[in-house]
């Protein structure tokens, strides 16, 4: 496998943080009139595309955020706007009514769950698979 060069390397890594190929490639000091078909062909370069996987999992390694933690925050997001509470006229008086904390908050953190479990919308009835119930109790790597 072809030896990375410096040059590249920085090219990776702004491209990593910015995804644009040609302001990576003038960042990282490549010099020539077509700077989108230059970074596009380092960017079909098996040791490029190797090294920016490196570089990606080097930075995800370094995060060290377990997936059950993940998880249970975005339950624990979910259960607490989920909830209801009292309805309280402009005295502070309770109305006997009772409404969802933040219902929006609730929705989008039981979205990104579903996201972050794999659950899709474009499955068919017939491909309807039962979910694991999931508690913050029971959460654990091994089981998710």
């Amino acid at each position: 496998m072809k030896q990375i060069t410096q040059q590249q390397k920085r090219f990776v890594t702004e491209y990593i943080r910015t995804l644009d190929g040609e302001a990576s490639a003038k960042k990282s000091g490549y010099k020539c009139k077509d700077l989108k078909n230059f970074s596009a062909e380092l960017l079909k370069k098996d040791y490029i595309v190797q090294e920016i996987k490196t570089q990606l999992k080097s930075q995800i390694d370094s995060l060290s955020v377990q997936k059950g933690y993940v998880i249970q925050k975005l339950l624990q997001i979910a259960e607490f706007s989920l909830e209801q509470e009292d309805i309280l006229d402009k005295e502070g008086n309770y109305t006997g009514k009772k409404k969802l904390r933040d219902s929006s908050a609730g929705l989008k953190a039981l979205e990104a769950l579903c996201k972050y479990l794999g659950f899709t919308n474009q499955q068919s009835e017939e491909e309807y698979h039962e979910a694991k119930i999931i508690t913050i109790a029971n959460l654990d790597d091994e089981k998710i």
